[in-house]
């Protein structure tokens, strides 16, 4: 992260002439400096649903077996 109060000119040129570059969505790639952005899911998005599943059984089971629910 940069702390620095003020840029350099030639810094403060760059960041002015990118945000006036129109943003492509005809062709929207993810940019050099977001690696993560590239990178695929590595299957969480199918082990979540599995575990809310597995967490709502077990937390009904527990209220059955503890006498929760049926007094």
């Amino acid at each position: 992260m940069d702390t620095r109060e003020s840029k350099t000119p030639e810094e403060e040129r760059d960041h002015v002439m990118g945000q006036r570059t129109p943003e492509d969505y005809d062709n929207p790639e993810p940019d050099e400096e977001q690696p993560e952005a590239k990178a695929p899911s590595h299957g969480l998005h199918r082990v979540l649903p599995i575990v809310i599943v597995v967490l709502g059984l077990l937390v009904a089971a527990m209220l059955i077996f503890s006498g929760g629910i049926f007094d």
